[in-house]
């Protein structure tokens, strides 16, 4: 026990040490191990897993192509977007925005929420998700493509009903609510 001078508070702002366990995460869009993901027409890209970031956060990069952007729904995690290049039109607890390049948003943990890239150009965004999870959520539920410029499958009807069936299926257990 540490004594304290009388009338001292005590110290509440102590930085823990050094985690040598933990280690430098470095994600290249070019490493070839990379994990890349066709979902919903678009591809993502797994930069930071939250195995990397001592389950602090997970980082996706996203290139969303005309038309995409997934539907209404909210989780119980924080979600912040950087847009890079593009547009995309967020909707937030009914309200519509627009964001483009240079603006970054947060979506608080239970907000419901949508957006969708409405231009005829991709866009281009980096999402946090703290804590992560939403990471292992896209590998579960996406198709695994060879990059980030690979075309997404081509899906029949039936296909694009199960990979509709499984993301509702897994929602819950990634701590996500579909509301459509």
């Amino acid at each position: 026990m540490t004594d304290i001078a009388p009338g001292a508070a005590p110290s509440t702002n102590e930085i823990p040490a050094d985690d040598p366990h933990r280690r430098l995460a470095v994600s290249d869009l070019d490493d070839p191990n990379m994990r890349h993901i066709s979902l919903a027409g678009g591809a993502y890209t797994i930069l930071l897993t939250g195995a990397e970031t001592g389950g602090r956060y997970c980082l996706i990069d996203m290139l969303v192509p005309p038309g995409g952007g997934p539907p209404p729904h909210r989780h119980d995690f924080e979600e912040m977007f950087t847009i890079l290049e593009g547009e995309i039109e967020l909707t937030f607890r009914g309200e519509t925005h627009k964001a483009g390049a240079g603006v970054t948003v947060n979506i608080p943990a239970n907000a419901p929420h949508a957006f969708k890239n409405k231009s005829d150009k991709p866009a281009h965004l980096l999402c946090l998700c703290a804590p992560p999870g939403q990471e292992e959520y896209f590998m579960a539920v996406g198709d695994p493509i060879a990059s980030r410029a690979a075309r997404p499958p081509k899906l029949n009807p039936a296909e694009l009903t199960e990979r509709r069936e499984r993301a509702k299926a897994l929602a819950a257990q990634y701590r996500t609510e579909f509301l459509v």
